[in-house]
């Protein structure tokens, strides 16, 4: 089949496109062949951790397509089934963590970036009716992890003020999607004015410009929940904004991994920290059904064919987009 993989140097350079052999159906695994896969800021760091000595390995946690074959030990789904990927490998239950041997599909196990894919028969979904191919392709990872942060662990309900820093990727259009669906105000940082009208168009009651003073921006105005997943460069500002006894939940550090933070400030405060990391399946069926029941769509920036993963890898590493990027297969 052909495949974006990376095979050899530690690194995007590594990363190719060609032939690869197709895995072994076992008896309690799918076939599904790929209509479109939907890439992450996982997908340019996974070049950088696969060993260069290991066989070749598809990148890509996101997928929709059509169930071609089925496993002897399969009963929930069917030949000829529109299904969507569900990237956790091995967590089921909503638990308080993932548990031991918990795994993302693109990593150590092939993932979506190919022709099909093959995996157990657990890890895919029925594809909301109301998705287009495109849509449902870049749906279950960024909306999972906003899911969970939101809802399980912030437990975010109508009424409530949520500041998501950064909104405009692909996980930070489902939290304002998904908070707002919720009842929530929600304000939004971006540096760009485009990007910070688009977050309007989506229902952000404010967007500020995340290089201006947070507190004047807000009027003084402090939140119940600060979703981050900036890191370093937006945290301080983040815990700024939160009301005493307030909830930060942080999922990723795109712009650092290292925090200094005034601990005293922060005990005084009486204010909850709280991680937070992709979904189980349960999260991921409660999370359908919500999407279904608002009529909530993914915000779509672009679309590449496979063999142009060169130009879609640069795009996403730019962080230039509203919305999430789409290879259509």
């Amino acid at each position: 089949m052909k495949a974006v993989y990376h095979q050899g140097e530690q690194s995007l350079k590594g990363v190719k496109y060609g032939e690869i052999e197709i895995d072994e159906l076992k008896d309690t695994d799918v076939k599904v062949k790929l209509k479109a896969a939907g890439l992450n800021h996982r997908d340019l760091f996974i070049p950088g951790r696969h060993d260069e000595n290991d066989p070749a390995l598809v990148l890509g946690s996101d997928g929709a397509g059509i169930v071609e074959e089925v496993g002897s030990e399969v009963s929930n789904v069917k030949v000829g089934d529109e299904v969507i990927i569900n990237p956790s490998l091995g967590w089921k239950e909503n638990d308080a963590a993932p548990p031991e041997g918990f795994e993302i599909v693109g990593f150590p196990f092939n993932g979506t970036f190919s022709e099909y894919i093959i995996l157990p028969g657990d890890n895919v979904e029925p594809k909301p009716e109301h998705l287009n191919w495109e849509e449902a392709g870049v749906l279950a990872l960024s909306a999972m992890t906003a899911y969970r942060a939101l809802f399980t662990r912030a437990k975010v309900e109508k009424g409530m003020k949520v500041l998501i820093p950064g909104a405009t990727g692909g996980a930070g259009t489902f939290l304002l999607q998904f908070a707002k669906a919720a009842g929530a105000e929600v304000f939004v940082t971006s540096r760009s004015e485009e990007k910070r009208q688009a977050a309007l168009d989506l229902g952000a009651d404010k967007a500020i410009d995340s290089e201006t003073d947070w507190d004047e921006a807000l009027d003084g105005e402090k939140v119940d929940v600060v979703i981050e997943s900036v890191g370093a460069v937006t945290f301080n500002k983040s815990v700024d904004q939160l009301k005493r006894g307030g909830t930060l939940v942080a999922f990723g550090a795109s712009a650092g991994d290292t925090v200094d933070f005034n601990l005293r400030k922060f005990f005084y405060g009486q204010y909850n920290l709280l991680g937070s990391t992709m979904a189980s399946t349960e999260e991921l069926e409660e999370m359908l059904e919500f999407i279904e029941q608002h009529n909530i769509k993914p915000v779509m920036h672009k679309s590449y064919p496979l063999d142009e993963f060169e130009a879609a890898f640069e795009r996403l590493d730019k962080a230039g987009m509203m919305g999430k990027i789409v290879f259509t297969i």
